[in-house]
């Protein structure tokens, strides 16, 4: 049976997060402070824009996590 590997990859990339909101009386100012990107706004990356920091990775076993087996890194 072949091996199985968890990688995981540490990644800065550029998104934008948007909203469309009705608001009668705001400025642009208070537009920004009221509605501050959360869990409601609708996310997209910039294609093009991800660069990794770092990757690490081990091997995957489908019993409970050994906490004894270190993670190797590639930093």
């Amino acid at each position: 049976m072949a091996k199985k590997y968890l990688i995981k990859h540490w990644i800065n990339t550029d998104v934008t997060a948007e909203k469309i909101v009705e608001a009668d009386d705001l400025s642009s100012s208070d537009v920004e402070k009221l509605y501050y990107p959360d869990g409601t706004f609708s996310y997209n990356m910039v294609i093009g824009s991800e660069k990794i920091i770092r990757t690490t990775y081990e091997e995957y076993d489908e019993k409970f996590n050994d906490s004894s087996k270190e993670p190797t890194s590639n930093k």
